[in-house]
Protein backbone atom coordinates (compact mmCIF):
# COMPACT_ATOMS: atom_id res chain seq x y z
CA UNK A 1 0.00 0.00 0.00
CA UNK A 2 1.34 3.34 -1.00
CA UNK A 3 -0.46 5.32 2.24
CA UNK A 4 2.72 6.03 4.30
CA UNK A 5 1.60 8.50 6.95
CA UNK A 6 3.03 8.43 10.44
CA UNK A 7 1.12 9.83 13.60
CA UNK A 8 3.76 12.56 13.48
CA UNK A 9 2.18 13.63 10.51
CA UNK A 10 1.06 17.05 10.23
CA UNK A 11 -1.29 19.88 7.34
CA UNK A 12 -0.09 22.74 6.87
CA UNK A 13 -3.27 25.31 5.76
CA UNK A 14 -3.60 28.72 4.56
CA UNK A 15 -6.62 30.22 4.88
CA UNK A 16 -8.92 31.76 1.94
CA UNK A 17 -8.83 29.40 -0.54
CA UNK A 18 -12.08 28.83 -2.34
CA UNK A 19 -12.02 25.33 -3.72
CA UNK A 20 -13.43 25.05 -7.49
CA UNK A 21 -12.70 22.32 -10.04
CA UNK A 22 -13.79 18.44 -9.83
CA UNK A 23 -12.94 15.36 -7.83
CA UNK A 24 -13.06 11.92 -8.30
CA UNK A 25 -14.12 9.57 -5.67
CA UNK A 26 -12.70 6.45 -4.83
CA UNK A 27 -14.51 2.60 -3.44
CA UNK A 28 -15.98 3.18 0.42
CA UNK A 29 -13.89 2.83 3.09
CA UNK A 30 -16.20 0.83 5.28
CA UNK A 31 -17.42 -1.44 2.83
CA UNK A 32 -14.22 -2.30 1.55
CA UNK A 33 -13.47 -3.15 4.90
CA UNK A 34 -16.20 -5.67 5.29
CA UNK A 35 -15.83 -6.86 2.06
CA UNK A 36 -12.23 -7.66 2.71
CA UNK A 37 -13.08 -9.90 6.08
CA UNK A 38 -15.99 -11.44 4.17
CA UNK A 39 -14.13 -12.89 1.65
CA UNK A 40 -12.93 -15.64 4.67
CA UNK A 41 -16.23 -17.57 4.11
CA UNK A 42 -15.15 -19.02 1.24
CA UNK A 43 -11.80 -20.98 0.49
CA UNK A 44 -9.74 -19.52 -3.15
CA UNK A 45 -8.90 -16.71 -4.73
CA UNK A 46 -11.40 -13.56 -4.41
CA UNK A 47 -11.24 -10.12 -6.55
CA UNK A 48 -12.45 -6.79 -4.95
CA UNK A 49 -12.67 -3.88 -7.72
CA UNK A 50 -12.71 -0.47 -6.47
CA UNK A 51 -10.76 -0.40 -3.31
CA UNK A 52 -9.19 3.01 -2.32
CA UNK A 53 -5.34 3.33 -1.53
CA UNK A 54 -6.10 4.14 2.53
CA UNK A 55 -4.36 2.75 5.78
CA UNK A 56 -7.31 0.74 6.96
CA UNK A 57 -7.07 -1.25 4.02
CA UNK A 58 -3.50 -2.20 4.39
CA UNK A 59 -4.03 -2.59 7.85
CA UNK A 60 -6.93 -5.28 7.19
CA UNK A 61 -4.51 -6.61 4.32
CA UNK A 62 -2.09 -7.12 7.10
CA UNK A 63 -4.82 -8.75 9.22
CA UNK A 64 -5.64 -11.24 6.61
CA UNK A 65 -2.48 -12.27 5.81
CA UNK A 66 -1.50 -12.80 9.34
CA UNK A 67 -4.73 -15.15 9.33
CA UNK A 68 -3.22 -17.17 6.28
CA UNK A 69 -4.68 -15.56 3.25
CA UNK A 70 -2.45 -13.90 0.23
CA UNK A 71 -3.43 -10.29 -0.51
CA UNK A 72 -2.21 -8.79 -3.70
CA UNK A 73 -3.51 -4.98 -3.91
CA UNK A 74 -2.45 -3.36 -7.06
CA UNK A 75 -3.05 0.82 -6.44
CA UNK A 76 -3.27 1.27 -10.35
CA UNK A 77 -6.14 -0.03 -10.87
CA UNK A 78 -7.54 0.07 -7.40
CA UNK A 79 -7.71 -3.85 -7.40
CA UNK A 80 -7.51 -6.35 -4.41
CA UNK A 81 -6.97 -9.98 -4.74
CA UNK A 82 -7.33 -11.94 -1.52
CA UNK A 83 -6.73 -16.18 -1.61
CA UNK A 84 -7.98 -17.67 1.45
CA UNK A 85 -6.57 -21.08 2.65
CA UNK A 86 -8.38 -24.03 3.85
CA UNK A 87 -8.08 -23.40 7.12
CA UNK A 88 -7.07 -20.04 7.97
CA UNK A 89 -5.86 -19.07 11.49
CA UNK A 90 -8.79 -17.66 13.94
CA UNK A 91 -7.12 -15.14 16.07
CA UNK A 92 -6.69 -11.36 15.03
CA UNK A 93 -4.51 -9.90 17.04
CA UNK A 94 -4.31 -6.54 19.31
CA UNK A 95 -1.42 -4.72 17.64
CA UNK A 96 -3.76 -4.46 14.20
CA UNK A 97 -7.10 -5.07 15.51
CA UNK A 98 -6.64 -1.47 18.25
CA UNK A 99 -5.86 0.34 14.77
CA UNK A 100 -9.29 -0.21 13.27
CA UNK A 101 -12.63 -1.05 14.60
CA UNK A 102 -13.61 -2.79 11.43
CA UNK A 103 -11.24 -5.54 12.18
CA UNK A 104 -14.07 -6.98 14.22
CA UNK A 105 -15.76 -8.01 10.94
CA UNK A 106 -13.71 -11.14 10.93
CA UNK A 107 -15.22 -12.31 13.41
CA UNK A 108 -18.66 -13.47 11.83
CA UNK A 109 -16.85 -15.38 9.18
CA UNK A 110 -14.28 -16.78 10.90
CA UNK A 111 -16.68 -18.63 13.52
CA UNK A 112 -19.40 -19.60 10.72
CA UNK A 113 -16.77 -20.99 8.50
CA UNK A 114 -14.47 -22.53 11.44
CA UNK A 115 -16.31 -22.95 14.51
CA UNK A 116 -14.13 -20.45 16.77
CA UNK A 117 -12.78 -16.95 16.85
CA UNK A 118 -10.49 -14.87 18.95
CA UNK A 119 -11.12 -11.22 18.23
CA UNK A 120 -9.04 -8.44 19.82
CA UNK A 121 -11.90 -6.04 21.42
CA UNK A 122 -11.23 -3.49 18.55
CA UNK A 123 -9.75 0.07 18.52
CA UNK A 124 -10.05 2.89 15.72
CA UNK A 125 -11.52 6.42 16.19
CA UNK A 126 -12.17 8.41 19.22
CA UNK A 127 -15.75 8.96 19.10
CA UNK A 128 -17.26 7.18 21.61
CA UNK A 129 -18.16 3.82 23.20
CA UNK A 130 -19.34 1.50 20.60
CA UNK A 131 -19.42 -1.74 22.27
CA UNK A 132 -20.08 -4.92 20.99
CA UNK A 133 -22.66 -6.18 22.97
CA UNK A 134 -25.17 -6.58 20.18
CA UNK A 135 -22.31 -8.85 18.09
CA UNK A 136 -22.32 -11.39 20.76
CA UNK A 137 -25.26 -11.29 21.95
CA UNK A 138 -26.23 -12.00 18.06
CA UNK A 139 -24.01 -14.63 17.86
CA UNK A 140 -25.36 -16.29 21.07
CA UNK A 141 -28.68 -16.01 19.42
CA UNK A 142 -26.97 -18.37 16.38
CA UNK A 143 -25.82 -21.07 19.00
CA UNK A 144 -22.32 -20.27 19.37
CA UNK A 145 -20.82 -19.35 22.79
CA UNK A 146 -19.31 -16.10 23.39
CA UNK A 147 -17.82 -13.85 25.40
CA UNK A 148 -14.97 -11.14 26.52
CA UNK A 149 -11.51 -12.13 28.22
CA UNK A 150 -8.25 -11.15 28.74
CA UNK A 151 -9.16 -8.33 25.89
CA UNK A 152 -10.95 -10.61 23.11
CA UNK A 153 -13.70 -11.64 22.08
CA UNK A 154 -13.95 -15.30 21.88
CA UNK A 155 -16.60 -17.10 20.34
CA UNK A 156 -16.95 -20.96 20.01
CA UNK A 157 -19.64 -23.15 17.95
CA UNK A 158 -17.61 -26.48 17.49
CA UNK A 159 -21.02 -28.08 15.70
CA UNK A 160 -21.73 -24.95 13.38
CA UNK A 161 -24.41 -22.25 13.76
CA UNK A 162 -28.24 -22.45 13.72
CA UNK A 163 -30.70 -19.98 12.26
CA UNK A 164 -32.32 -17.64 14.74
CA UNK A 165 -34.80 -14.57 14.41
CA UNK A 166 -33.12 -11.98 15.97
CA UNK A 167 -34.01 -8.16 17.28
CA UNK A 168 -31.23 -5.62 17.11
CA UNK A 169 -31.86 -2.58 19.72
CA UNK A 170 -30.01 -0.47 17.84
CA UNK A 171 -29.26 -0.75 13.76
CA UNK A 172 -26.35 -1.23 14.68
CA UNK A 173 -24.28 -1.17 10.96
CA UNK A 174 -21.44 -3.70 12.28
CA UNK A 175 -23.59 -5.98 14.08
CA UNK A 176 -25.77 -6.18 11.20
CA UNK A 177 -22.67 -7.07 8.83
CA UNK A 178 -21.30 -9.51 11.08
CA UNK A 179 -24.58 -11.56 11.81
CA UNK A 180 -25.54 -11.30 8.38
CA UNK A 181 -21.88 -13.33 7.57
CA UNK A 182 -22.59 -15.36 10.52
CA UNK A 183 -25.29 -16.64 9.62
CA UNK A 184 -24.75 -17.45 5.72
CA UNK A 185 -23.36 -20.38 6.14
CA UNK A 186 -25.62 -21.45 9.72
CA UNK A 187 -28.17 -24.33 8.81
CA UNK A 188 -31.30 -22.91 8.89
CA UNK A 189 -33.26 -19.56 8.26
CA UNK A 190 -31.84 -16.35 10.18
CA UNK A 191 -33.92 -12.74 10.71
CA UNK A 192 -32.45 -9.71 11.24
CA UNK A 193 -35.27 -6.92 12.76
CA UNK A 194 -33.98 -3.15 12.93
CA UNK A 195 -31.66 -4.20 10.78
CA UNK A 196 -29.04 -1.12 9.53
CA UNK A 197 -29.92 -0.06 6.25
CA UNK A 198 -26.34 1.72 5.14
CA UNK A 199 -25.47 0.94 1.59
CA UNK A 200 -22.59 -0.67 2.80
CA UNK A 201 -24.66 -3.27 4.39
CA UNK A 202 -26.43 -3.62 1.01
CA UNK A 203 -22.70 -3.97 -0.53
CA UNK A 204 -21.75 -6.44 1.44
CA UNK A 205 -24.77 -8.14 1.21
CA UNK A 206 -24.31 -8.58 -2.54
CA UNK A 207 -21.23 -9.70 -2.56
CA UNK A 208 -22.60 -12.62 -0.13
CA UNK A 209 -24.63 -13.25 -2.78
CA UNK A 210 -22.14 -13.36 -5.71
CA UNK A 211 -20.75 -15.97 -3.18
CA UNK A 212 -23.50 -18.26 -3.34
CA UNK A 213 -25.55 -17.08 0.08
CA UNK A 214 -29.24 -16.96 -0.64
CA UNK A 215 -30.13 -13.58 1.23
CA UNK A 216 -33.26 -10.98 1.15
CA UNK A 217 -34.27 -7.85 2.16
CA UNK A 218 -31.34 -5.94 1.93
CA UNK A 219 -31.64 -2.48 2.38
CA UNK A 220 -34.15 -2.96 4.40
CA UNK A 221 -35.36 -3.18 8.38
CA UNK A 222 -35.39 -7.04 7.68
CA UNK A 223 -33.03 -9.33 6.23
CA UNK A 224 -33.60 -12.52 5.97
CA UNK A 225 -31.04 -15.12 5.57
CA UNK A 226 -31.20 -19.14 4.46
CA UNK A 227 -28.34 -21.42 5.53
CA UNK A 228 -26.38 -22.83 2.43
CA UNK A 229 -24.03 -25.31 2.84
CA UNK A 230 -20.87 -23.52 1.09
CA UNK A 231 -19.79 -20.19 -0.35
CA UNK A 232 -17.06 -19.72 -2.96
CA UNK A 233 -15.12 -16.92 -4.09
CA UNK A 234 -16.23 -14.31 -6.33
CA UNK A 235 -15.68 -10.62 -8.02
CA UNK A 236 -17.25 -7.71 -6.57
CA UNK A 237 -16.82 -3.82 -7.25
CA UNK A 238 -16.77 -1.73 -4.10
CA UNK A 239 -19.83 0.63 -4.57
CA UNK A 240 -18.85 4.87 -3.79
CA UNK A 241 -17.96 6.46 -0.59
CA UNK A 242 -20.79 8.52 0.15
CA UNK A 243 -19.20 9.84 3.00
CA UNK A 244 -15.90 11.01 0.99
CA UNK A 245 -18.45 12.93 -1.41
CA UNK A 246 -20.32 14.33 1.13
CA UNK A 247 -17.34 15.44 2.08
CA UNK A 248 -16.63 17.20 -0.70
CA UNK A 249 -20.25 18.49 -0.80
CA UNK A 250 -19.77 19.96 2.08
CA UNK A 251 -16.16 21.82 1.13
CA UNK A 252 -17.96 23.77 -1.74
CA UNK A 253 -20.84 24.96 0.63
CA UNK A 254 -17.94 25.96 3.03
CA UNK A 255 -15.87 27.86 1.20
CA UNK A 256 -18.66 29.05 -1.00
CA UNK A 257 -16.85 27.04 -4.05
CA UNK A 258 -17.78 25.06 -6.54
CA UNK A 259 -17.00 20.95 -6.86
CA UNK A 260 -17.85 18.73 -9.42
CA UNK A 261 -17.82 15.46 -7.69
CA UNK A 262 -17.31 12.26 -9.76
CA UNK A 263 -18.35 8.70 -8.55
CA UNK A 264 -20.49 10.23 -6.13
CA UNK A 265 -24.28 8.87 -5.79
CA UNK A 266 -27.32 11.33 -5.20
CA UNK A 267 -29.43 8.78 -4.15
CA UNK A 268 -27.18 7.70 -1.34
CA UNK A 269 -27.28 11.07 -0.25
CA UNK A 270 -30.22 12.47 -0.30
CA UNK A 271 -30.68 14.22 3.47
CA UNK A 272 -27.01 15.62 2.96
CA UNK A 273 -27.66 17.52 -0.07
CA UNK A 274 -31.10 18.36 1.33
CA UNK A 275 -29.19 20.14 4.00
CA UNK A 276 -26.78 22.12 1.68
CA UNK A 277 -29.72 22.73 -0.83
CA UNK A 278 -31.91 24.91 2.71
CA UNK A 279 -28.28 26.31 3.13
CA UNK A 280 -27.89 27.94 0.05
CA UNK A 281 -26.55 25.42 -2.54
CA UNK A 282 -26.89 24.83 -5.95
CA UNK A 283 -26.92 21.12 -6.28
CA UNK A 284 -27.12 19.43 -9.67
CA UNK A 285 -26.98 15.51 -10.80
CA UNK A 286 -24.46 14.85 -13.23
CA UNK A 287 -23.95 11.81 -15.55
CA UNK A 288 -21.60 10.69 -13.40
CA UNK A 289 -21.96 11.99 -10.50
CA UNK A 290 -22.77 15.37 -8.48
CA UNK A 291 -22.07 18.88 -8.48
CA UNK A 292 -22.29 20.94 -5.56
CA UNK A 293 -21.96 25.25 -6.11
CA UNK A 294 -22.45 27.94 -3.26
CA UNK A 295 -22.39 31.30 -4.24
CA UNK A 296 -22.94 33.47 -1.19
CA UNK A 297 -22.41 32.80 2.49
CA UNK A 298 -24.37 29.32 3.88
CA UNK A 299 -27.47 29.79 5.59
CA UNK A 300 -27.32 28.28 8.92
CA UNK A 301 -29.20 25.36 8.95
CA UNK A 302 -30.77 22.54 12.10
CA UNK A 303 -29.98 18.53 11.78
CA UNK A 304 -30.14 15.78 13.95
CA UNK A 305 -27.57 12.64 13.46
CA UNK A 306 -29.24 9.29 12.86
CA UNK A 307 -28.71 5.72 11.21
CA UNK A 308 -29.52 6.02 7.83
CA UNK A 309 -31.51 7.13 5.67
CA UNK A 310 -30.95 10.22 8.16
CA UNK A 311 -28.27 12.26 8.29
CA UNK A 312 -24.86 10.57 8.78
CA UNK A 313 -22.85 10.76 12.22
CA UNK A 314 -19.71 10.86 9.89
CA UNK A 315 -21.04 14.41 8.08
CA UNK A 316 -21.79 15.57 11.70
CA UNK A 317 -18.12 17.26 12.05
CA UNK A 318 -18.92 19.10 8.09
CA UNK A 319 -21.95 20.40 8.84
CA UNK A 320 -20.76 21.57 12.13
CA UNK A 321 -18.28 23.29 10.44
CA UNK A 322 -20.36 24.88 7.77
CA UNK A 323 -22.58 26.45 10.03
CA UNK A 324 -19.89 27.90 12.39
CA UNK A 325 -18.91 30.46 9.17
CA UNK A 326 -23.03 30.94 8.10
CA UNK A 327 -25.19 33.37 8.41
CA UNK A 328 -27.86 32.31 11.94
CA UNK A 329 -27.72 30.28 14.51
CA UNK A 330 -28.24 26.37 14.40
CA UNK A 331 -28.40 23.32 16.54
CA UNK A 332 -26.83 20.10 15.35
CA UNK A 333 -27.56 16.92 17.96
CA UNK A 334 -25.44 13.72 18.01
CA UNK A 335 -27.72 10.66 18.24
CA UNK A 336 -24.95 8.20 17.32
CA UNK A 337 -21.91 8.30 18.82
CA UNK A 338 -21.37 10.57 22.26
CA UNK A 339 -18.12 11.16 21.26
CA UNK A 340 -18.22 12.66 17.86
CA UNK A 341 -18.32 16.64 19.77
CA UNK A 342 -14.48 16.25 20.86
CA UNK A 343 -14.49 18.26 17.06
CA UNK A 344 -15.77 21.02 18.87
CA UNK A 345 -12.61 21.71 21.57
CA UNK A 346 -10.74 21.87 18.22
CA UNK A 347 -12.49 23.75 16.25
CA UNK A 348 -13.50 26.50 19.29
CA UNK A 349 -9.88 26.91 19.05
CA UNK A 350 -10.11 28.00 15.92
CA UNK A 351 -12.68 31.20 17.21
CA UNK A 352 -15.63 29.32 16.36
CA UNK A 353 -18.80 30.26 18.69
CA UNK A 354 -20.11 26.92 19.82
CA UNK A 355 -21.94 25.81 23.21
CA UNK A 356 -22.11 21.68 23.72
CA UNK A 357 -25.07 20.60 26.00
CA UNK A 358 -25.16 16.93 26.14
CA UNK A 359 -25.45 15.64 22.55
CA UNK A 360 -25.83 19.30 21.36
CA UNK A 361 -24.19 21.38 19.77
CA UNK A 362 -25.56 25.07 19.81
CA UNK A 363 -23.62 27.25 17.10
CA UNK A 364 -23.26 30.99 16.33
CA UNK A 365 -22.49 31.60 13.10
CA UNK A 366 -19.55 34.24 11.89
CA UNK A 367 -17.86 35.30 8.99
CA UNK A 368 -14.43 33.99 8.85
CA UNK A 369 -12.38 31.29 11.42
CA UNK A 370 -9.07 32.41 12.49
CA UNK A 371 -5.89 30.08 12.21
CA UNK A 372 -4.16 28.39 14.75
CA UNK A 373 -2.85 24.49 15.65
CA UNK A 374 -5.30 21.95 16.13
CA UNK A 375 -5.36 18.15 16.26
CA UNK A 376 -7.67 15.30 14.39
CA UNK A 377 -9.25 13.03 17.05
CA UNK A 378 -10.89 11.04 14.11
CA UNK A 379 -10.97 10.77 10.41
CA UNK A 380 -14.07 13.07 9.69
CA UNK A 381 -12.78 15.52 12.17
CA UNK A 382 -9.10 15.54 10.58
CA UNK A 383 -11.06 16.49 7.15
CA UNK A 384 -12.69 19.09 8.84
CA UNK A 385 -10.39 21.06 10.68
CA UNK A 386 -8.05 20.90 7.18
CA UNK A 387 -11.33 22.00 5.63
CA UNK A 388 -11.42 24.99 8.65
CA UNK A 389 -7.99 25.80 7.99
CA UNK A 390 -9.21 26.89 4.65
CA UNK A 391 -11.64 29.62 5.71
CA UNK A 392 -9.67 30.65 8.57
CA UNK A 393 -7.30 33.67 8.40
CA UNK A 394 -3.56 33.18 8.54
CA UNK A 395 -2.39 29.79 8.63
CA UNK A 396 -3.71 26.04 10.80
CA UNK A 397 -1.95 23.47 11.33
CA UNK A 398 -3.82 20.29 12.03
CA UNK A 399 -1.56 17.61 14.28
CA UNK A 400 -1.93 14.02 14.10
CA UNK A 401 -3.12 13.74 10.55
CA UNK A 402 -2.74 10.31 9.83
CA UNK A 403 -6.08 10.13 10.52
CA UNK A 404 -7.34 11.64 7.72
CA UNK A 405 -5.21 8.75 5.80
CA UNK A 406 -7.25 6.16 7.33
CA UNK A 407 -10.31 7.46 4.93
CA UNK A 408 -9.49 10.10 2.18
CA UNK A 409 -6.61 8.48 -0.32
CA UNK A 410 -4.53 12.07 -1.62
CA UNK A 411 -6.67 14.79 0.70
CA UNK A 412 -4.12 17.12 0.17
CA UNK A 413 -3.29 16.45 -3.25
CA UNK A 414 -6.98 16.46 -4.33
CA UNK A 415 -7.19 20.04 -1.83
CA UNK A 416 -4.29 21.56 -4.06
CA UNK A 417 -6.00 20.45 -7.22
CA UNK A 418 -9.09 22.48 -6.30
CA UNK A 419 -6.79 25.45 -5.36
CA UNK A 420 -6.27 24.99 -1.70
CA UNK A 421 -2.63 26.09 -0.16
CA UNK A 422 -2.08 22.86 1.62
CA UNK A 423 1.31 20.55 2.42
CA UNK A 424 2.19 17.73 4.77
CA UNK A 425 4.76 18.24 6.88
Amino acid sequence: MSSSAMPGDSFHVEGGARLVGEVQVSGAKNSALKLMAATLLAEGKSTILNVPDIADVAIMSELLERLGCTVVYEPTSFTLTIDVPQVPGVRADYDLVRKMRASINVLGPLVTRLGHAEVALPGGDAIGSRGLDYHIKGLKELGAEAHSEHGYVIATAPDGLTGASITLDFPSVGATENLMTAAVLAKGVTTIDNAAREPDVVDLGQLLLAMGADIEGLGSPTITITGVAKLHPATHSTLCDRIVAGTWAFAAAITQGDITIHGARAEHMEIPLDKLVAAGAVVTTTSDGVRVRMDRRPSAVDVATLPYPGFPTDLQPLIILMNAVAEGNSIVTENVFEGRFMFVNELTRLGAQIQVDGHHASITGIPHLSGAPVVATDIRAGAGLVLAGLVSEGSTIVEDGYHIDRGYPGFAEALVGLGAVVKRV
